[in-house]
């Protein structure tokens, strides 16, 4: 695979793949995190080369001012880059920013008092249970093949009664369904494991699919199959939602990642409690988890509104 062209010295160019390294070796960072971050890095560099009339070297970025970075982040939201992406690439810098620093070849405290963005609220959009009941029904999946539709059925069952992200579902292998039949381990970002539970809907999905399914992958393989036998992609959940928002009027929010946010409201809204969503997610920081409460919220206020007689 062809590298991506990196302008800078040969001292940053070495330092750049020694953090590169550590992102992914030691601190364990999804491969999308540390693309993106690696990513980041190359057009900050590609700035400065313009920005100080040369491939910047190690000696540059030592002498970096806040000044610098509000021009690399004003020019990238001429290009329009918005306020999360911008965000990110800051974190991006600064990570590698505090590599150097770490080995006392620059200070991290310019890119430290460096603002990011305002970053624009908005809450998750989860459906109704009732929306959320139809898209995981064996009985409603759109295609012909009945082992594809079973397949759909016990992957959008794990977003929704587990609470799983499409890359944890779409990664279980045979060897990870449990024993007892009663809980899943998931490894999520950045390798950490959590325990949660596989309600008998999920397990009778799983058991449907394995049962129509043509392929028996390796035990260590992924489960769930593509229709040539290839691992499944995420793509193809996607598009499998998108037909069924149209064939079930469903909101254009009605994505698989929204089954996930479903799962946390509706547990939020029958009186589970925060920690325990939040370990049931996988989230690192309650803060992350706490978002749910403004939907619930929300909800409950659209209820008053509708259903309250002085309201």
């Amino acid at each position: 695979m062809q590298q991506p062209l990196v302008t800078a010295a040969p001292d940053v160019i070495a330092e750049r793949q020694h953090w590169l390294n550590q992102l992914t070796d030691e601190r364990r960072l999804s491969p999308k995190t540390a693309d993106a971050y690696e990513r980041d890095l190359r057009q900050f560099l590609s700035f400065l080369t313009t920005h100080l009339g040369g491939p910047p070297c190690i000696a540059d970025l030592a002498d970096l001012r806040p000044l610098d970075l509000r021009a690399f982040m004003a020019e990238r939201r001429r290009d329009g880059a918005g306020a999360r992406t911008l965000g990110r690439g800051l974190a991006g810098i600064r990570s590698f920013l505090r590599h150097l620093e770490r080995k006392g070849m620059a200070n991290a405290a310019g890119a430290s008092a460096t603002r990011a963005p305002r970053q624009p609220k908005s809450l998750p959009k989860p459906l109704s249970a009732r929306d959320a009941r139809r898209v995981v029904d064996a009985d409603l999946q759109l295609s012909d093949e009945p082992w594809i539709a079973a397949r759909s059925a016990a992957v959008l069952t794990l977003l929704y009664a587990c609470g799983l992200r499409i890359s944890e579902a779409l990664g279980l292998t045979v060897n990870d369904l449990p024993r007892d039949g009663e809980t899943l381990r998931i490894t999520g970002k950045g390798g950490k494991t959590r325990i949660v539970p596989l309600l008998p809907i999920a397990r009778e999905a799983i058991a449907d699919y394995r049962r129509l399914c043509p392929y028996s992958p390796d035990p260590d393989a992924p489960m769930f199959r593509g229709a040539r036998g290839g691992p499944l992609q995420p793509a193809i959940v996607q598009k499998e939602m998108r037909r069924l928002r149209g064939a079930l009027d469903l909101p254009e929010t009605a994505t698989p990642h929204a089954l996930r946010h479903s799962f946390a409201t509706h547990l939020l809204a029958g009186g589970g409690d925060l920690r325990t969503i939040q370990e049931l997610l996988g989230h690192a920081s309650l803060s992350t988890t706490q978002v749910y409460t403004g939907v619930d919220a929300s909800r409950l206020i659209d209820i008053y509104d509708r259903a309250h007689p002085r309201a």
